[in-house]
């Protein structure tokens, strides 16, 4: 069997120290699991950067991803709000349809 939900994926960019933080947030919001993607590098509004691999991880930028449901995302959103700006965080949110297979007798008709 086959379920398919309308959800919101939220991929963070953030710096490679602080993704601990925001894992722990989205936990907080019932997310069942994230991806971390390493970068090599960017631009944006606070100017250019690049993961060098000499500062230990301090200059490292990642992407964390996550989804969840629609009313679990606003909660981890308004929890990021005071990140945003003191950390100079990048957040998209897309609508997502996730598509999963379960085990077990179907109810659905589908």
């Amino acid at each position: 069997m086959v379920i398919k939900s309308h959800c919101k994926k939220i991929e963070i960019l953030v710096d490679a120290p602080l993704w601990r933080r925001i894992r722990d947030q989205a936990m907080e919001m019932a997310s069942d699991g994230y991806t971390l993607q390493p970068t090599l590098g960017g631009e944006g509004a606070r100017g250019r950067w690049f993961d060098d691999q000499v500062t230990g991880g301090a200059g490292s930028k990642v992407v964390f991803t996550t989804v969840l449901e629609e009313e679990a995302a606003s909660r981890f959103l308004d929890a990021l709000e005071p990140m945003l700006e003191a950390y100079g965080l990048m957040v998209t949110v897309t609508t997502v349809e996730v598509v999963r297979a379960v085990s077990g007798p179907s109810s659905n008709s589908d």
